[in-house]
Protein backbone atom coordinates (compact mmCIF):
# COMPACT_ATOMS: atom_id res chain seq x y z
CA UNK A 1 0.00 0.00 0.00
CA UNK A 2 1.47 3.75 -0.95
CA UNK A 3 2.14 6.17 1.41
CA UNK A 4 -1.00 8.88 2.48
CA UNK A 5 -0.32 11.75 0.83
CA UNK A 6 0.31 14.96 2.95
CA UNK A 7 -1.77 17.57 3.14
CA UNK A 8 0.36 20.34 1.64
CA UNK A 9 0.40 17.05 -1.39
CA UNK A 10 -3.10 16.90 -1.83
CA UNK A 11 -3.39 20.73 -1.89
CA UNK A 12 -0.66 21.14 -4.59
CA UNK A 13 -2.55 18.04 -6.66
CA UNK A 14 -5.65 20.47 -6.40
CA UNK A 15 -3.85 23.59 -7.21
CA UNK A 16 -2.17 22.04 -10.51
CA UNK A 17 -5.62 19.86 -11.65
CA UNK A 18 -7.05 20.94 -14.74
CA UNK A 19 -10.79 21.53 -14.29
CA UNK A 20 -13.19 19.69 -16.61
CA UNK A 21 -16.23 20.15 -15.38
CA UNK A 22 -17.69 23.08 -12.56
CA UNK A 23 -20.10 21.80 -9.83
CA UNK A 24 -22.62 23.50 -11.16
CA UNK A 25 -22.11 21.23 -14.44
CA UNK A 26 -22.03 18.31 -12.48
CA UNK A 27 -25.21 19.24 -10.40
CA UNK A 28 -27.25 19.94 -14.12
CA UNK A 29 -25.92 16.08 -15.02
CA UNK A 30 -26.98 15.01 -12.00
CA UNK A 31 -30.72 16.95 -12.86
CA UNK A 32 -30.49 15.43 -16.56
CA UNK A 33 -29.92 11.43 -15.17
CA UNK A 34 -32.46 11.53 -12.38
CA UNK A 35 -35.18 13.00 -15.42
CA UNK A 36 -34.04 9.87 -17.09
CA UNK A 37 -34.24 7.17 -14.22
CA UNK A 38 -37.38 8.62 -12.85
CA UNK A 39 -39.05 8.63 -16.55
CA UNK A 40 -37.51 4.76 -16.82
CA UNK A 41 -37.99 3.40 -13.43
CA UNK A 42 -41.65 5.02 -13.33
CA UNK A 43 -43.76 2.11 -11.29
CA UNK A 44 -40.52 -0.23 -11.29
CA UNK A 45 -39.90 0.19 -7.31
CA UNK A 46 -36.01 -0.30 -8.09
CA UNK A 47 -33.29 -1.29 -5.99
CA UNK A 48 -30.61 0.66 -6.03
CA UNK A 49 -27.02 -0.11 -5.27
CA UNK A 50 -24.18 2.06 -4.76
CA UNK A 51 -20.60 1.09 -5.56
CA UNK A 52 -18.74 1.75 -2.86
CA UNK A 53 -16.38 4.25 -2.26
CA UNK A 54 -16.94 5.80 -5.63
CA UNK A 55 -20.28 5.44 -5.51
CA UNK A 56 -20.83 7.38 -2.64
CA UNK A 57 -21.11 10.72 -3.46
CA UNK A 58 -22.76 10.10 -6.75
CA UNK A 59 -25.64 7.90 -5.29
CA UNK A 60 -25.99 11.03 -2.21
CA UNK A 61 -26.56 13.77 -4.93
CA UNK A 62 -28.44 11.41 -7.42
CA UNK A 63 -31.17 9.53 -4.96
CA UNK A 64 -32.64 12.48 -3.32
CA UNK A 65 -33.27 13.77 -7.01
CA UNK A 66 -35.32 10.46 -7.97
CA UNK A 67 -39.09 10.39 -7.33
CA UNK A 68 -40.18 7.33 -6.97
CA UNK A 69 -40.22 4.38 -4.44
CA UNK A 70 -37.10 2.86 -3.94
CA UNK A 71 -34.95 0.63 -1.83
CA UNK A 72 -30.70 1.68 -1.72
CA UNK A 73 -28.27 -0.85 -0.49
CA UNK A 74 -24.48 -0.97 -1.34
CA UNK A 75 -22.19 -3.36 -3.30
CA UNK A 76 -18.13 -3.15 -2.39
CA UNK A 77 -15.57 -4.48 -5.26
CA UNK A 78 -12.79 -2.54 -6.57
CA UNK A 79 -9.35 -3.00 -9.02
CA UNK A 80 -8.05 0.17 -7.95
CA UNK A 81 -7.42 -0.07 -3.84
CA UNK A 82 -6.20 3.95 -4.15
CA UNK A 83 -3.75 2.88 -6.82
CA UNK A 84 -3.97 4.88 -10.30
CA UNK A 85 -4.07 1.97 -12.16
CA UNK A 86 -6.63 -1.19 -11.85
CA UNK A 87 -5.63 -4.75 -11.20
CA UNK A 88 -7.79 -8.20 -10.10
CA UNK A 89 -11.10 -7.34 -8.71
CA UNK A 90 -11.29 -7.73 -5.22
CA UNK A 91 -15.13 -8.13 -3.83
CA UNK A 92 -15.43 -6.35 -0.56
CA UNK A 93 -19.02 -6.89 0.43
CA UNK A 94 -21.96 -8.19 -1.18
CA UNK A 95 -25.85 -6.18 -1.08
CA UNK A 96 -27.41 -7.28 2.36
CA UNK A 97 -30.50 -7.54 0.18
CA UNK A 98 -32.28 -10.15 -2.00
CA UNK A 99 -31.91 -9.35 -5.76
CA UNK A 100 -34.51 -12.14 -6.80
CA UNK A 101 -36.66 -10.61 -9.60
CA UNK A 102 -35.72 -7.15 -8.60
CA UNK A 103 -34.87 -4.12 -10.79
CA UNK A 104 -31.42 -2.87 -10.14
CA UNK A 105 -29.57 0.40 -10.41
CA UNK A 106 -26.25 0.46 -9.87
CA UNK A 107 -24.79 3.87 -9.34
CA UNK A 108 -21.04 4.28 -9.89
CA UNK A 109 -18.92 7.32 -10.08
CA UNK A 110 -17.01 6.43 -13.36
CA UNK A 111 -17.13 4.30 -16.54
CA UNK A 112 -13.30 3.71 -17.11
CA UNK A 113 -12.56 0.27 -18.81
CA UNK A 114 -15.69 -1.09 -17.71
CA UNK A 115 -14.44 -4.11 -15.96
CA UNK A 116 -15.78 -3.60 -12.57
CA UNK A 117 -19.29 -2.16 -13.37
CA UNK A 118 -19.12 -5.40 -15.58
CA UNK A 119 -18.94 -7.74 -12.96
CA UNK A 120 -21.24 -6.32 -10.86
CA UNK A 121 -23.95 -6.57 -13.44
CA UNK A 122 -23.04 -10.00 -14.02
CA UNK A 123 -23.29 -10.27 -10.41
CA UNK A 124 -26.62 -9.14 -9.79
CA UNK A 125 -27.62 -11.42 -13.21
CA UNK A 126 -26.71 -14.83 -11.38
CA UNK A 127 -28.29 -13.41 -8.30
CA UNK A 128 -31.42 -13.51 -10.20
CA UNK A 129 -32.12 -9.78 -10.83
CA UNK A 130 -35.03 -9.26 -13.38
CA UNK A 131 -33.21 -6.20 -15.24
CA UNK A 132 -30.00 -4.53 -14.18
CA UNK A 133 -29.60 -1.26 -15.14
CA UNK A 134 -26.14 1.53 -14.52
CA UNK A 135 -25.89 4.75 -13.87
CA UNK A 136 -22.18 7.03 -13.62
CA UNK A 137 -21.63 10.62 -13.00
CA UNK A 138 -18.74 10.33 -15.95
CA UNK A 139 -17.88 7.99 -18.87
CA UNK A 140 -14.53 8.12 -19.84
CA UNK A 141 -14.18 8.37 -24.07
CA UNK A 142 -12.34 5.36 -24.69
CA UNK A 143 -11.21 4.14 -28.24
CA UNK A 144 -11.13 -0.02 -26.81
CA UNK A 145 -13.22 -0.89 -23.63
CA UNK A 146 -12.94 -4.58 -22.81
CA UNK A 147 -15.81 -4.10 -19.85
CA UNK A 148 -18.99 -2.84 -20.15
CA UNK A 149 -19.19 -0.84 -23.40
CA UNK A 150 -21.96 2.15 -22.17
CA UNK A 151 -23.66 2.60 -18.76
CA UNK A 152 -27.80 3.24 -18.90
CA UNK A 153 -27.64 6.54 -17.78
CA UNK A 154 -24.69 9.13 -17.72
CA UNK A 155 -23.90 12.63 -16.70
CA UNK A 156 -21.06 13.54 -18.65
CA UNK A 157 -18.34 12.54 -20.88
CA UNK A 158 -14.78 13.36 -20.04
CA UNK A 159 -11.35 12.98 -21.95
CA UNK A 160 -9.29 9.50 -21.46
CA UNK A 161 -7.16 11.33 -18.00
CA UNK A 162 -6.92 9.90 -14.33
CA UNK A 163 -9.83 12.29 -12.85
CA UNK A 164 -10.87 13.14 -9.44
CA UNK A 165 -13.65 14.75 -7.51
CA UNK A 166 -17.53 13.66 -6.36
CA UNK A 167 -16.34 10.26 -5.61
CA UNK A 168 -13.32 9.87 -7.77
CA UNK A 169 -10.09 9.39 -5.97
CA UNK A 170 -6.49 10.45 -6.50
CA UNK A 171 -4.61 7.87 -4.14
CA UNK A 172 -7.75 7.52 -1.68
CA UNK A 173 -7.79 11.60 -1.85
CA UNK A 174 -9.77 14.38 -3.00
CA UNK A 175 -13.24 12.60 -3.49
CA UNK A 176 -14.73 15.66 -1.78
CA UNK A 177 -13.35 17.78 -4.66
CA UNK A 178 -16.48 20.18 -5.88
CA UNK A 179 -15.95 19.84 -9.66
CA UNK A 180 -14.37 17.11 -11.70
CA UNK A 181 -10.68 17.60 -12.25
CA UNK A 182 -7.76 15.90 -14.10
CA UNK A 183 -4.72 15.35 -12.27
CA UNK A 184 -1.43 17.51 -14.02
CA UNK A 185 0.17 15.09 -15.96
CA UNK A 186 -2.18 12.08 -15.61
Amino acid sequence: MKNQLSIEEIQNILAKADQLHTDQEVSKAFDKMATAINQRLQKKHPLCLSVMLGGLVPAGQLLPRLNLPLEVDYIHATRYREATSGSDLHWVKYPSTNLKGRVVLVIDDILDEGLTLKAIVKYCQEAGAQEVLTAVLVEKQLNNRPGLQKADFTGLTIPNRYVFGYGMDYQGQLRYAPGIYAVHGL
